[in-house]
């Protein structure tokens, strides 16, 4: 009876949002520069490591699979170690790659740095998740989730945009020491401001990942990544698109990019909320939002004022959704909730590399114009099979 009142009397004492979760904000955007600052500075990247530019874009594509392959290898790996320590070692495992890649002074020795960069990355968000998700109310948890992920959608704001510059005034090597000088901010915040979260006994190795192969939550890592296909087959080519079918000036697509990133951010912040309030309808009513936004999207892209609308409403529905199905794996696999949330992150990036390679196979087959509908496709594929789980989760409920 005491114990049960204890846990109420703790649940009810929370705060709504922490000041503790900012310091996880300010790790997630110091790992959303390192993902996405390197693809403005390209050119730089192979002309001082003397490869080609499709060589030097070789290091977002092992990124990607170290995330997608790496990161849920590491969480099983390091599942006993309690998780503010965890964080605490992964941040100085990305310090260190972002070190290297200062001083790298070959392509294959940039490489390894990223995949060591890499596999913090969906770890660090998957016990991340975990941790803001517990510092709060249960009614909370969608909110403090998408708080700690919009450091990732800041990151695109002003963290890629600052990099950038930094990268081309003062050398490339100098974006990644900035992003060292952030990791290192970020880990001190950890040790200050993260408290020591009493944990329960973890589950074996086995009891995890048989918590994760369960069909129902593996269709819905199969809806985020259908989904982040949907968002990657028309935003890898989004410059292509603006220039040659709307007709903006490159230096244009710059601060339309930066409107998507408010897009984003705003995005990501009322879709946390929404979750909150009906978890699986605000899923599914923003996935059918976004089939819309890229269907109008196939013919606003002809005028510059509605394409400039279409894309920051495109922004805003795209990442609203992430929070809600975040947590929403993370209930499916209560032995396992780190290496389920991971797992959600490497889900998503193999749809990110899934919707580059189909956008590009419409770009060779069809037309660049024809990547809004396509898009719109994939995003309507994790609709319906997003229906289709939830229709199965009522009926039992049901019975």
């Amino acid at each position: 009876m005491e114990l049960s009142q204890r846990i109420i009397k703790e649940q009810t004492t929370k705060e709504p949002f922490p000041l503790s979760i900012l310091s996880l904000t300010v790790g997630a955007f110091a790992i959303g520069m390192t993902e996405f600052v390197i693809m403005g500075l390209l050119p730089n990247v192979a002309e001082d490591l003397n490869v080609s530019i499709s060589s030097a874009g070789q290091l977002i594509t092992m990124y990607a699979l170290g995330v997608a392959i790496g990161a849920p290898i590491l969480t099983v790996l390091t599942h006993r170690i309690p998780q503010k320590k965890l964080l605490c070692l992964l941040m100085v495992l990305f310090i260190l790659g972002n070190g290297i890649s200062v001083v790298a002074p070959s392509y294959a020795i940039m490489m390894g740095a990223r995949v060591i960069t890499a596999l913090t990355h969906g770890t660090f968000f998957g016990v991340g998740a975990v941790i803001a998700s517990n510092l709060v109310r249960p009614d909370k948890r969608a909110g403090a989730v998408s708080i700690m992920m919009a450091g990732l959608t800041i990151a695109n704001i002003i963290g890629v945009p600052l990099g950038t510059f930094i990268g081309q005034h003062m050398g490339w090597r100098s974006s990644f020491g900035a992003i060292a000088i952030m990791g290192v901010i970020a880990l001190i915040g950890i040790l200050i401001f993260i408290p020591q979260i009493r944990q329960d006994k973890p589950a074996s190795i086995a009891r995890q990942i048989s918590a994760l192969v369960k069909p129902k939550l593996l269709l819905y890592l199969l809806v985020g990544a259908l989904g982040n296909a949907g968002l990657f087959a028309v935003f890898t080519y989004i410059t292509p698109l603006l220039t040659q079918i709307t007709g903006f000036a490159e230096h244009s697509v710059t601060w339309i990019l930066i409107l998507f990133g408010c897009g984003v951010t705003f995005g990501n912040i009322i879709g946390g909320k929404l979750a909150d309030w009906k978890l699986m309808p605000s899923v599914l009513g923003l996935y059918f939002m976004i089939c819309v936004i890229l269907t109008l999207f196939t013919f606003t892209i002809y005028s510059p004022t509605a394409a400039v609308i279409t894309i920051f409403l495109w922004g805003a529905a795209s990442f609203a959704v992430f929070p809600g199905l975040q947590v929403r794996v993370m209930s499916l696999a209560q032995a396992a909730p780190a290496l389920a949330s991971t797992s959600s992150h490497s889900a998503g990036n193999l749809g990110n590399a899934a919707g580059a390679f189909i956008g590009g196979w419409v770009i060779t087959h069809l037309s660049i114009a024809s990547l809004p509908w396509v898009g719109a496709v994939l995003v309507g594929l994790a609709l319906i099979l997003g229906i289709a789980c939830y229709i199965t989760e009522r009926k039992s409920a049901a019975a």
